[in-house]
């Protein structure tokens, strides 16, 4: 059964691979995804993902986030008062 991302979900991986500077070819070998479908996901509006390829761009998403918060957390915590 086919999965459909969302624009905002596509929108926040290209944010996150923009600001991790990660080409199509680098977050697809990151990922276990072809760049082909990468490309087809970001310039042609393709939506409809197979399950697996939406969970990987969802536990990436979201792990890239949770590390972020994270370290900014204890940036926050390990700073002199």
């Amino acid at each position: 059964m086919p999965m459909y991302l969302s624009d905002k979900q596509v929108t926040a991986i290209k944010r996150k691979r923009g600001e991790l500077n990660l080409s199509t070819v680098a977050l697809g070998r990151e990922l276990g995804l072809s760049r082909w479908t990468l490309d087809n996901i970001f310039k042609r509006n393709h939506r409809k993902v197979t399950p697996a390829t939406y969970k990987k761009l969802s536990d990436w998403l979201i792990d890239e986030y949770a590390t972020a918060d994270i370290a900014d957390s204890t940036a926050v915590a390990t700073q002199d008062k």
